[in-house]
């Protein structure tokens, strides 16, 4: 029988609500999963529901949030360099919720990651777990990479474009037609 327990909170942040969910366990050990760009706590294809429920139902509490401005949780999303007191404020709400945490393990995919190993240590996490992290901040005009599964001769294509676009480029316009 699973004896965890499933609740919605919601904490301040910067005179906004966040919307979080914690899957408690009796655990001393919490994770807490932080969601990166627009994607809401329950994660792609509740992915990150099935997660928290499975290591709750092994002892271990776990807490998902919604930044501001995404899902249930109000104010503006100012992306994951602005993400420092939503990351600390929900830190505070899951040590609020679960006194009986008293290591913290920190969980982010991509731009979730980048806000961790930016502001983790300010926000008191013991470790962090980093997927993917987000690194590159999209320059001026230069075109976003092409989506997996392009061709080379697309994304090809799609670099000539830019630098047409920006003559003073440092990318040739010239790129070749073959490798």
């Amino acid at each position: 029988m699973d004896s965890t327990i499933r609740r919605l909170i919601g904490f301040a942040c910067e005179g906004e609500t966040l919307a979080a969910t914690l899957d408690d366990a009796p655990g001393t050990t919490g994770l807490l999963i932080v969601s990166g760009g627009n994607e809401i706590r329950s994660g792609p294809h509740r992915g990150m529901v099935m997660i928290a429920q499975r290591l709750a139902a092994t002892g271990t509490p776990v807490f998902r949030y919604n930044s501001r401005g995404v899902g249930d949780s109000t104010g503006d999303n100012g992306g994951f360099l602005s993400a420092k007191l939503d990351l600390i404020a929900a830190v505070a709400a899951f040590r609020n919720v679960a006194p009986h945490v008293t290591r913290l393990i920190g969980f982010g995919n991509c731009d979730a990651a980048s806000t961790l190993a930016l502001f983790g240590r300010s926000a008191g996490f013991d470790k962090v777990v980093l997927a993917n992290p987000w690194v590159i901040e999209p320059i001026d005009d230069i075109p976003p990479p092409p989506p997996s599964g392009t061709t080379t001769a697309q994304r090809r294509e799609t670099w000539r474009h830019g630098a047409e676009r920006r003559p003073e480029s440092k990318i040739s316009q010239d790129i070749p037609r073959a490798c």
